[in-house]
């Protein structure tokens, strides 16, 4: 069985395909698949899934009513054959069949019409072998000899506009932006100026740059030796999201020039750009703020600019606004000038040389407290009346800000650092540099109300987006194709820094399943390499995934245990030292990390194999001999039948492998470095058993041969301890994997986790109820009541006594807190044991006192939960929402709601969700996610998908992770064919945009997946029960 479900998937905040795994080969799949020598991604021609050759005005989408003209225009060109079979099928009416069953001679009509046709199709074959040879890439048409020249596409106005591709020119670079913004909170509008300072690289007459959805008044041109600015004239192209600015003469190389530009626009409804946000204060009065979130591909439609990430400048920020507010934005505030009796006007310093995405404004009523650290003031902000919930955030940043200056060897270069709580956000978090944003329950902290499992993941996402200040801010990735280089090494260093400076909040399990549930997704064929040529805003939306975050995190952290950990510091701080204030390639890393090894390894050309490849290696150990052991890798896939072999011999990675063995006396680890299809070890001496991928510190499947899997199951069950924790949980992910496949028997990996009634580490555990979750939700699903009660036994049998080991009370270490919490909501869920009955008792206790009961934090959802099955314990939940401010508990509470039986109450729930009113938007995701996973809401949820699919992409953008999520949560559980061409049929019928989605692509393979995994296991399942 196969799950992708992504509401374990828990991150900070986002390729055609042939949804049947086998790949098309076309030019695209030539950028993504690996051979033995990898190249950079844009080495490759690529051209984007999107793109539509450029005829005239015809974009990269569909075209518009009033394009049609343009269509013309290409089947002139010979470039378009509409309905060729529709009208050959109405000409087949012109001849006529006699009664014996004969063609008669064509009608006259007919004869005239053929001919006319016939040299029609003779001239344009002749008109189009006559041309100049030419080959369309995404730089536009190739001549024979070599010249290009492009077909540009028409302006707004109806002019040709000057430019035909998706990315900006390099003719001009950006140095300083002048930036005023007035947003005004009565009438949700905004306006404003920039002016841009500008160095001429090559010659030219317009300048291309970004502008979306902005209502632009005036234009003027100026060069630093002329005084006077010139009115210019200015073209709109608005399906690249450009304009271009036409100057009156030549722009020459070396020269200065200064573009100024006013404009206005509304304050957006969704959560990009400069968008307002409505809360309630402590007063139940309802309350505006306006905030910014820019990444990706944002701040043009806040601000004309060049928004592309190595389009580095400095920026100084001017913001009007009314006395009563608070404004912020990246660096301090330098001055404030009162404008009227009503208005001032805050201008802030200019900012270090950043990228446009980084910009950020916040402008609303808001509290704030601080500390100084090392010279930089750190504060953080939330709205007035939730202040108090402030104080661990301030203290934990602190911390991790000390720490990460100390580690990087580079000062943080900021005299401020703000942290600011916004009420309705759809991210975790955004790294803004100086001025980070969160999500309410990303930030804040209530000791009466927050878990322990509340406290890590504020920890943790101030951990990801204090990194980014370094990793993202002070040093960018080029282009988005190496989004990873920023959330691979953010979510790598959450996890270290937590380690280091927070060890009572970290445990294994949490980096470690994280890494499961990414190779469920990498191990598709929808996936990507972590390094992906991208040039559509959807492409690059949809980069912001688990593959990017979790996978680049992965192989940093195997990086690091390879080269040794202060081998990997240095290198890193050799990275940041020589690319500060500047755009890097993967490259850039590796070659800093090569300095250090002084060409004893070559790490990039190790890293290419992990960075240019999608998925990931199966490892098969066989012992030949009593003491050599044969190696073979290939690629990890779940079904063969259906992949082209010839790509799949062409993978190959250069695997840092690790290995225990015992003699049965002494344990022993060796390290090798696999860098072939396949290879031989020796080993040392006689071998009882061993163990390959020590920790689970590498990101690869290992397959043992039957006696090896023998040996490790018998040592489980005598002596399971003599592997560490880690060790246990990847048998069991791996033999599970393998097992779902048909490569191991279903027999071998149930016998493997018989064993865990001698487990007493949460991350084993965990991992074997989430394999064995998997198998019962898909059974379930499939409404094999009787086959699912068997598994549900099963599940009880392996974990029924630790359930019952579980107390309704804070204690324990954090991860003893987290096993408490998954066997419990397990057990209350599946209704096993008394758990629902002690839950139910302790929500009648907390309801009696009209919610003032202190519950146990670590447990309160789950009581909530309870309590929210019947009627009068969900509308009393409801009740309580409404009134809360711990943001916490209103997500414990909401997640209860979610999981009713109560048909009615999801629906209005789903809908209540997504006209952002009771419950905000922001949650609508936490909601699906919970309603997809139980019984009665798993269609229900896909139900809600299919009928407010145009609000919901409205309201998120089509490529977000919010989307990709709500698409694969909502259809992962489906395994019938029946379920399959629904889904399809539906996405198809959206657009072919929509249908060519990764996250479409991966919800059709999922359930393709999970159809084979009941036709190779059920029988087996059965007999095994």
């Amino acid at each position: 069985m196969f799950d992708s479900c992504k509401d374990r998937i828990q991150l900070p905040r986002n390729m055609i395909e042939n949804s049947m795994f086998e790949e098309e080969p076309d030019v695209v799949d030539l950028a993504k698949e690996p051979c033995l020598h990898p190249l950079e991604p844009d080495e490759v021609e690529y051209e984007p899934r999107s793109s539509r050759l450029l005829v005239r005005g015809l974009g990269e989408h569909e075209m518009d009513e009033d394009e049609e003209d343009y269509e013309s225009s290409a089947k002139l060109l010979g470039m378009s054959f509409m309905n060729r079979s529709t009208g050959l099928r109405n000409n087949a009416s012109g001849y006529r069949q006699s009664a014996s069953g004969s063609c008669s001679a064509p009608s006259v009509r007919t004869t005239v019409i053929c001919a006319v046709v016939l040299v029609i199709a003779i001239s344009v074959i002749m008109a189009i072998y006559l041309l100049p040879k030419c080959t369309f890439t995404k730089e536009g048409c190739h001549m024979k000899n070599h010249t290009m020249k492009l077909i540009y596409p028409l302006a707004t106005n109806g002019k040709v506009f000057p430019w035909a591709n998706i990315r900006l020119p390099s003719d001009v670079m950006p140095v300083h932006y002048d930036i005023v913004l007035h947003p005004d909170l009565t009438t949700m509008k905004f306006s404003g100026s920039v002016q841009i300072t500008m160095k001429i690289l090559q010659d030219t007459w317009h300048i291309i740059l970004h502008s979306s959805k902005l209502n632009i008044t005036k234009t003027t041109l100026a060069s630093l030796s002329s005084s006077q600015p010139k009115p210019v004239e200015i073209l709109e192209y608005p399906l690249n999201d450009q304009i271009a600015i036409l100057a009156p003469e030549a722009l020459l190389m070396g020269q200065v020039y200064n573009i100024s530009i006013e404009f206005s626009s509304n304050l957006s409804s969704t959560y990009s750009g400069f968008y307002k946000i409505a809360y309630k204060d402590h007063n139940s009065t309802k309350r505006w703020l306006a905030a910014t979130q820019f990444e990706p591909l944002s701040a043009r439609s806040a601000f004309p600019c060049f928004d592309e990430p190595a389009f580095k400048a400095t920026f100084q920020v001017t913001v009007k606004r009314k006395k009563q507010h608070c404004a912020l934005s990246n660096m301090p505030r330098h001055r404030t000038k009162p404008l009227d009796d009503v208005m001032v006007q805050d201008e802030f310093l200019v900012s270090l040389k950043m990228s446009t995405y980084l910009v950020a404004v916040v402008v609303g009523d808001l509290e704030n407290i601080s500390k100084e650290a090392n010279g930089t003031l750190v504060s953080v902000y939330t709205i007035p009346h939730k202040s108090g919930q402030a104080e661990y955030a301030l203290d934990t940043a602190v911390k991790l800000l000390e720490f990460y200056q100390e580690y990087f060897g580079i000062p943080y270069p900021l005299k401020k650092l703000d942290l600011v709580a916004i009420p309705d956000f759809q991210a975790g978090a955004m790294e803004n540099w100086g001025l980070i944003t969160f999500r309410e329950t990303s930030l804040l902290y209530d000791n009466a109300t927050s878990s322990a499992m509340d406290k890590k993941r504020v920890t943790t996402v101030i951990a990801h987006e204090l990194a980014h200040q370094w990793f993202g801010n002070l040093v960018t990735m080029e282009w988005w194709n190496d989004l990873w280089l920023n959330e691979g090494f953010a979510t790598f260093m959450e996890h270290f820094a937590v380690k280091k400076i927070f060890p009572e909040l970290f445990t294994d399990e949490e980096f470690l399943n994280e890494r499961f549930r990414t190779m469920t997704k990498d191990s598709m064929n929808s996936s990507h390499p972590i390094s992906l040529t991208v040039q559509s805003s959807e492409e690059i939306e949809e980069m912001f995934d688990a593959v990017s975050y979790g996978k680049g995190a992965s192989l940093l952290f195997m990086l690091k245990n390879f080269l040794h950990e202060g081998t990997f510091q240095e290198g890193i701080q050799i990275y940041l030292r020589d690319h500060s204030y500047k755009s890097t390639r993967s490259d850039d890393l590796w070659d800093s990390m090569n300095k250090v090894k002084n060409e004893t390894l070559d790490v990039k050309k190790l890293m290419r194999t992990w960075t240019l490849q999608k998925g990931f290696p199966l490892v098969t150990i066989r012992k030949k001999e009593k003491r050599v052991v044969s190696l073979q890798q290939e690629k990890f896939v779940h079904n063969t039948e259906l992949e082209n072999q010839t790509i799949l011999s062409r993978y190959v990675w250069q695997i840092p492998l690790s290995y225990i063995i015992s003699n049965g006396s002494s344990l022993s680890t060796f390290e090798y470095l696999l860098d072939k299809k396949s290879d031989n070890v020796d080993l040392p001496g006689e071998v009882v058993w061993m163990k390959f991928n020590v920790g689970a510190n590498g990101y690869y499947i290992v397959q043992y041969d039957d006696e090896n899997w023998s040996a490790l199951i018998k040592l489980l069950m005598e002596d399971p301890f003599a592997l560490s924790s880690r060790d246990r949980a990847s048998l069991i992910h791996n033999i599970f994997n393998l097992a779902g496949l048909g490569q191991v028997q279903m027999q071998r990996a149930f016998d493997l986790i018989d064993y865990l009634v001698k487990e007493n580490s949460t991350v084993p555990i965990t991992q074997a109820l989430y394999q064995m979750s998997r198998i019962f939700n898909l059974v379930e699903k499939r409404g094999m009541q009787e086959l699912a009660a068997k598994v549900l036994h099963k599940i009880e049998k392996l974990f029924g006594d630790k359930i019952k080991q579980q107390t309704w009370t804070n204690n324990g270490t954090l991860s003893q807190q987290e096993l408490k919490s998954n066997l419990l909501t397990f057990a209350c869920a599946h209704n096993l044991g008394t758990c629902r009955q002690t839950a139910s008792e302790l929500f009648q206790k907390w309801k009696d006192s009209n919610g003032t009961m202190s519950l146990p934090t670590d447990v309160m959802n789950i009581v909530f939960t309870v309590g929210a099955k019947t009627a009068s314990g969900w509308d009393f939940l409801l009740d309580i929402y409404a009134s809360l401010d711990s943001e916490p508990e209103k997500l414990h509470i909401l997640e209860a709601l979610a999981s009713t039986d109560d048909v009615r109450r999801l629906i209005w729930l789903l809908q209540t969700s997504l006209e952002g009113n009771v419950i905000r938007s922001q949650d609508l995701l936490h909601v699906v996610k919970t309603v997809s996973q139980y019984l009665p809401g798993h269609l229900l949820a896909w139900n809600f998908v299919k009928e407010n699919w145009s609000q919901l992409v409205q309201k998120f953008h089509r490529g977000s992770y919010t989307m990709q999520s709500i698409v694969i949560s909502t259809t992962c559980q489906f395994s019938t064919q029946e379920h399959l061409r629904e889904v399809k049929s539906f996405f198809e019928s959206k657009s072919e945009e929509v249908a060519q989605l990764r996250c479409v692509q991966e919800a059709i393979e999922t359930i393709q997946l999970n159809i084979q995994w009941m036709e190779k296991n059920l029988v087996n399942l059965e007999k095994l029960l």
